[in-house]
């Protein structure tokens, strides 16, 4: 849990339209992203949607609260063998 001094973040990233409007939509419940940037359980993931065809932003944002947080290298539930061949999945719950 984040400690309570701590102030909540605004993270903006890029979304590619089809991705974008899955979450607008309500479908999409998650992101995979590089675990790159620091973000934490509160925080506000500010998504634009982006057109790498034109090479833009279309100008339709969303904003999401981060309420859960995974990191792979966590993970220790399987064989690297296993995710060698087989890969990760994420699945989105309703």
């Amino acid at each position: 849990a984040r400690e309570f001094f701590k102030e909540i973040m605004k993270i903006e990233k890029k979304v590619v339209a089809p991705y974008f409007q899955a979450i607008l939509d309500g479908k999409k419940t998650f992101e995979i992203r590089l675990a790159n940037f620091d973000c934490h359980e509160g925080d506000i993931l500010v998504l634009r949607e982006y057109d790498p065809g034109k090479n833009e932003y279309t100008g339709r944002v969303v904003e999401k609260t981060i309420t859960y947080i995974v990191k792979t290298k966590d993970l220790t539930f399987w064989s690297e063998e296993d995710i060698e061949e087989y890969g990760y999945q994420v699945i989105s719950l309703a």
